[in-house]
């Protein structure tokens, strides 16, 4: 079977949405599937494009047995709702003008969590006769309203439009939530014509570190209890909430915050950090995917947080499966179905969203206790090895495509 994956992100570019296509396509080519990823050229989330990369109209690689065909599109920074979208929109509008140089597949699957690369799906499966998969990671644009990012009633109007012409134009829908099938449910869509294929994570990659940590080293962080964040520094998150409670605990020497990763409110975090004076926060930026092991490694607590609102009871976030993976017990700031997956799994303590003080004492907690800290961290990697291998997932994405 030939699969076609559009998505707006794929590696070298290390954020949730290129792993999840990337892991997903390399075990179809595994399996003996034929494979092709159309995306962009390497620019997330600084709006800079990689080196060894360069912006053309239309140019192929071969990555670990997957063809991927890169187009060009609007570079920009992960900010501002406008030229976000202008990016989006170009994309979108570069599948449709490379439809004839596309190869035809049986099978074409679009993510989101914009719906102008799910719509390219629509474009791909009517001219090349190929059942179409919608793939939702986000709901959107709920999640952008919810932040705050788009309040005109009309803009939301028209995103609403074409997230219903989407869900009712597929052959078949794939969230990564069991909640996200309910929404999409109560939007009118048959129930039967969603799947829940949920993110999991690579437990080879993510295993035991045995090299030499030079993060450790540099930092001097080996002798440090380790709080780390990871991940997109955005609206959704309020990660003013660890720069608090590194402040309630400026006292603790032994504690120290990292933050992983960059987005669109970095540079605020930056100077929250400096006008609060708190040399117990290491804001470290974008890192490869190859090195999050070695950050994992130095880690001894993973926070997982994000704005307290009803759409974000909704949510996963996929990094709760690589901390799980690499044995470090979770602090999570996030209610509903994620939160379930914490409790029953016993591997982290689960606080209020954006409360720093429940934050600064969990720290304390798991700093203060080696026992509890080590029986959380066991219990959360025997969890993923039992419920969320990512080869097992992408086997069960690919009996999707079979029964289409």
């Amino acid at each position: 079977m030939h699969i076609l994956f559009l998505s707006h992100y794929f590696p070298p570019e290390v954020n949730a949405p290129a792993t999840r296509t990337y892991e997903h396509c390399r075990h179809w080519v595994e399996a003996g599937h034929k494979v092709t990823v159309v995306t962009c050229v390497p620019n997330h989330p600084q709006g800079k494009i990689y080196p060894g990369f360069k912006n053309r109209l239309y140019q192929k690689e071969i990555v670990d047995g997957i063809e991927v065909i890169r187009l060009w599109t609007y570079i920009t920074a992960n900010e501002g709702f406008l030229k976000r979208t202008l990016n989006y929109v170009l994309y979108m509008i570069a599948v449709i003008m490379a439809l004839p140089f596309l190869p035809k597949a049986n099978i074409v699957v679009s993510t989101s969590p914009q719906f102008f690369c799910g719509l390219a799906g629509f474009f791909y499966s009517f001219f090349k006769r190929a059942r179409w998969i919608l793939e939702i990671r986000d709901l959107w644009p709920e999640s952008i309203i919810a932040v705050g990012a788009i309040t005109n009633k009309k803009i939301i109007r028209v995103l609403e439009w074409i997230e219903r012409f989407a869900y009712r134009r597929s052959d078949k829908i794939v969230c990564v939530t069991d909640a996200f099938k309910k929404y999409i449910s109560n939007k009118g869509i048959d129930s039967n014509k969603i799947e829940v294929i949920k993110n999991g994570v690579d437990l080879q990659l993510f295993s035991e570190f045995s090299g030499k940590n030079e993060l450790a080293e540099e930092y001097q962080l080996s002798d440090k209890f380790v709080a780390s964040y990871v991940g997109t520094h955005g609206m959704a998150h309020h990660l003013e909430t660890v720069l608090e409670a590194a402040n309630l605990l400026r006292d603790r020497d032994d504690i120290i915050f990292i933050l992983v990763g960059d987005g669109a409110e970095r540079n605020k975090l930056l100077s929250l950090k400096e006008e609060m004076q708190l040399n117990n926060v290491l804001m470290l930026g974008q890192m490869p995917k190859a090195r999050m092991p070695e950050v994992w490694d130095l880690s001894d607590a993973s926070l997982v947080l994000l704005k307290k609102s009803d759409l974000f009871k909704t949510v996963i976030p996929s990094k709760i499966f690589e901390s799980m993976a690499m044995r470090k017990p979770i602090v999570l700031g996030v209610e509903g179905e994620v939160k379930e997956i914490i409790e029953n799994a016993e591997c982290g303590i689960c606080i209020e969203p954006e409360n720093a003080q429940q934050l600064a004492d969990a720290l304390t907690k798991l700093a203060d206790d080696a026992e509890l800290h080590k029986n959380k961290g066991d219990n959360g990697r025997r969890y993923v090895e039992n419920y969320f291998d990512r080869k097992v997932l992408a086997n069960n994405y690919a009996n999707v495509f079979d029964a289409l």
